[in-house]
């Protein structure tokens, strides 16, 4: 199965009203910006959306939603995953109905299944959409497993598991992946700061929460390595490095939605157990987006 999903795909938060309910509106408008700026692709609901903290209801009236704000211009890809197959299966199957571009399949979390569940647990999910491409999610620091190399390279063989988003920060482990599956097989990355890294060992792109702010500057850094430009790669790299460790600097995505409040954007809060940023973080966003120029919209 061959699909384009870009080269900057945008992890992307989800608006909140006042009374915690979710802004449709806010989110098309949102999306339909961030196509215009550097977003080639969108996952919806993923863990920067939110998702722990969301209805299923929920989640798919925000699929819809999103697709109809960038029709013809983005591809959206659905976050369905769960620790539960049946769970994940059945949500999967909905999102397609829905007509998205793809799914996004979390490593199932706190039971920490092992290798040979997690290999059956994304080939049920894959056998019962066998027209939808898959992204697969390793974020060992939130599911407290981890996606081996080898069963990566198993799954890699299915027809519509097209790649990874590989967040374990561990080159090695991306390293051994890059060997272990065939080119046509897309490595994303999972974390903004790792995006350069990762594009020097075969990378496709990067799953990113920064692209809320300078998706076109992503962009230019990724254009510019595939064109062997790699000085000016880096020095993109450098230069929004300091954005790329403020976004994490506490439990995303509260950073990038006090980033976009601080644009002027009405996105409002996160939903409990997250909260807000204590005033001295709030702070230094505020001076990194001044110091590149990103206070306004």
């Amino acid at each position: 199965m061959v699909v384009d999903f870009g080269n900057v795909i945008t992890a992307m938060i989800t608006p909140f009203k006042e009374d915690g309910s979710v802004n449709y509106d806010v989110a098309q408008k949102l999306a339909a910006h961030l196509t215009e700026n550097g977003t080639d692709t969108f996952v919806i609901c993923g863990t920067t959306g939110e998702s722990p903290s969301m209805t299923w209801d929920e989640e798919y009236q925000l699929f819809k939603c999103i697709l109809q704000a960038v029709s013809g211009k983005a591809k959206v890809i659905a976050g369905c995953g769960s620790n539960s197959t049946k769970e994940a299966v059945a949500a999967t199957q909905e999102a397609a109905k829905i007509g998205v571009h793809g799914s996004l399949q979390v490593v199932p979390y706190y039971n920490k299944p092992p290798q040979s569940g997690l290999y059956r647990h994304f080939q049920a999910i894959a056998e019962a959409v066998p027209e939808l491409p898959l992204l697969l999610y390793n974020v060992p620091g939130r599911t407290g497993q981890n996606l081996q190399p080898q069963t990566v390279a198993r799954l890699a063989e299915t027809e519509n598991i097209i790649g990874i988003k590989e967040s374990t920060g561990n080159i090695d482990q991306a390293s051994e992946m890059r060997r272990f599956t065939s080119q046509e097989f897309q490595i994303y990355s999972g974390d903004d700061y790792m995006t350069l890294p990762l594009l020097s060992i075969g990378a496709k792109g990067i799953v990113s929460v920064a692209s809320h702010l300078v998706g076109l500057q992503l962009q230019q850094m990724i254009q510019a390595f595939k064109d062997g430009k790699v000085q000016a790669a880096r020095d993109i790299h450098l230069k929004l490095f300091p954005l790329f460790k403020v976004l994490f600097s506490t439990a995303n995505p509260i950073p990038v939605k006090t980033a976009l409040r601080l644009q002027g954007w009405d996105v409002g809060s996160t939903r409990l157990p997250l909260y807000e940023p204590e005033s001295d973080l709030t702070q230094q966003i505020e001076k990194v987006l001044e110091e590149l120029d990103l206070t306004k919209v």
